[in-house]
């Protein structure tokens, strides 16, 4: 597992509310924190990466579950 300092978990939300707490939660946090995020909707298994990739912010790591999906970001700097 990797490590996080932060834990978001959005279990029940539907797209686009994981993404949008996501987005949030990262606003918070300092460059260099990391961010792991629980969501059920399987639009996240898109959104959060795609956000990452157009975003300052590094996905660490995808991981896949038959009931839900646990993402580990790295905020990133400006």
């Amino acid at each position: 597992m990797s490590h996080f300092d932060t834990e978001l978990d959005t279990s029940g939300l539907n797209c686009p509310l994981p993404l949008l707490k996501t987005k949030k939660a990262l606003l918070t946090m300092n460059k260099g924190d990391r961010l792991r995020v629980i969501a059920t909707d399987r639009g996240a298994f898109i959104d959060i990466p795609v956000y990452c990739e157009i975003s300052n912010n590094v996905l660490i790591n995808l991981t896949e579950t038959d009931d839900e999906l646990v993402f580990i970001i790295e905020k990133g700097g400006v």
